[in-house]
């Protein structure tokens, strides 16, 4: 029999696909396009300090007919420069979503909880859409949607890093404590990641160096699509009870003597 659809409401817009993909690191604008197609994401990012305005740019592989563009704060380490560039977006007549970063270490590319909260603070009030960027910190991912963020995005692992979830459990916690999208953000290296984070609760993934710097980045972006559809069906499947012990596949009732 036919079923609801299963989508994703991110700051009252409706989104089919829970993958969400970065736009850097590619070969080439061709790549970048091609890429976003494959992976079905209907959300992408786009580091705005790293656009020259009158340049050809990532910008130019987006179709923002079809693809909601979400700006990104990648590059900043204090809160006043985030709630800046996230003006400047403003003003260039992007969407008031706003993927918020603020570094706090440029070896680790660690986020700064407290800047971050701060700067949430101020954009908030503003009236973006603002999506942050923050660490595996349940207390930090819930002031976060307190102060009415309308996702939180903690780190699966270091950016760029292609570690995997290295903290389940706090990932776990956090989807209990909030009430908002929780959104695996950073070190998905695989798309058997994205289908943990995925098969954990989460509401979707965000990615862009597992894609970009994969052999194949073609081949990977299907590979993600497919790994976070994977393990968004498995959650909503259920999975079996784990048990220390073996047990019959088959019934033991009825068996030849």
């Amino acid at each position: 029999m036919p079923t609801q659809e299963d989508v994703f409401t991110l700051g009252g817009r409706t989104f089919r696909s829970r993958l969400i993909i970065g736009t850097g690191k590619y070969r080439s604008l061709e790549e970048t396009r091609a890429a976003i197609e494959l992976s079905g994401a209907e959300m992408v990012t786009v580091a705005l300090r790293r656009v020259e305005p009158g340049k050809p740019s990532v910008l130019d592989a987006i179709d923002r007919s079809r693809v909601t563009l979400l700006p990104n704060t990648a590059g900043c380490y204090t809160a006043d420069e985030a709630v800046r560039t996230c003006r400047l977006a403003r003003e260039l007549g992007m969407a008031d979503f706003v993927k918020l970063e603020v570094i706090g270490d440029p070896r680790t590319l660690f986020p700064d909880n407290e800047a971050t909260i701060a700067a949430a603070r101020i954009l908030v009030a503003e009236g973006f859409t603002v999506l942050p960027y923050v660490s595996d910190d349940p207390i930090a991912c819930r002031k976060l949607a307190d102060l009415g963020c309308a996702a939180v995005m903690p780190l699966a692992a270091p950016i760029g890093s292609g570690l995997g979830i290295r903290n389940p459990h706090n990932l776990r916690i956090i989807l209990e404590t909030v009430k908002v999208p929780v959104i695996v953000d950073a070190g998905v290296g695989t798309a058997s990641d994205a289908a943990v984070a995925m098969e954990l609760g989460c509401h979707a993934v965000l990615m862009n160096t597992g894609i970009a710097l994969a052999k194949d980045p073609l081949l990977m972006a299907e590979a993600m699509r497919d790994g976070v559809r994977a393990g968004r069906k498995a959650f909503l499947a259920g999975r079996m009870p784990m048990r220390l012990h073996a047990s019959a596949s088959s019934p033991e009732d009825g068996l030849v003597k």
